[in-house]
């Protein structure tokens, strides 16, 4: 795995691949938004969707009226589609092309969303790594809202080994915050499968 390209990969699956031929798709991200609109935040609250890709997560939130929107993601390929998809709202988003290993925030968030992107770290410098840039971007009393595979989900996903969580695991690794409320969630993907998550909330 030392020759393996983790930017090189994203880009080749997104190029590849169509939006609803990925086990992540979906059409309405339910879980997610119940968990941020319990939150009730400001509609400028600064919000950041880690590993957001081409996901509708950004479509949902720009409808609900929030105006503060950064998307990360590795592939640029993810995130033209997104633009492409979004058309003249696009410019309303904030995009970053980056490793998230390699993210260094302008800003702080009032809320950190990633739904199964972390899970794919699986040496411990960068698991670190991320804990620590999440710690140093969060705001006072901002909120992490983490999706990964639970220990009954998948062990890898496309083609790559991921680290599975359960609600103990993500607790260690963000010591720093506090732990607020976990849901497992079954996600049905495209194929006629299921996948099991382990979703968290955590406060500064």
């Amino acid at each position: 795995m030392s020759d393996f390209n983790k930017k090189n990969h994203w880009e080749n699956i997104y190029n590849t691949k169509q939006l609803n031929e990925v086990s992540w798709y979906q059409p309405t991200p339910e879980t997610s938004l119940q968990f941020i609109q319990k939150l009730k935040l400001s509609k400028d609250a600064s919000i950041i969707d880690v590993g957001g890709g081409d996901s509708f997560l950004v479509d949902n939130l720009i409808t609900l009226g929030y105006t503060n929107i950064t998307v990360l993601d590795i592939s640029e390929n993810a995130i033209e589609r997104a633009k492409k998809r979004l058309g003249e709202n696009a410019s309303k988003i904030a995009w970053v092309i980056s490793d998230i290993c390699d993210f260094e925030p302008s800003k702080k968030y009032a809320l950190w969303h990633d739904r199964a992107a972390f899970h794919f770290l699986n040496q411990k410098q960068e698991i670190e790594k991320y804990a620590q840039t999440l710690q140093n971007s969060l705001a006072e009393n901002g909120q992490l809202i983490i999706g990964t595979f639970s220990k009954s989900g998948p062990l890898k996903c496309s083609g790559i080994e991921i680290t599975q969580y359960n609600p103990e695991n993500l607790a260690s690794v963000f010591k720093e915050l506090n732990l607020i409320e976990c849901q497992q969630i079954e996600h049905q993907t495209p194929f006629d499968t299921t996948q099991n998550f382990t979703f968290c909330r955590f406060s500064k």
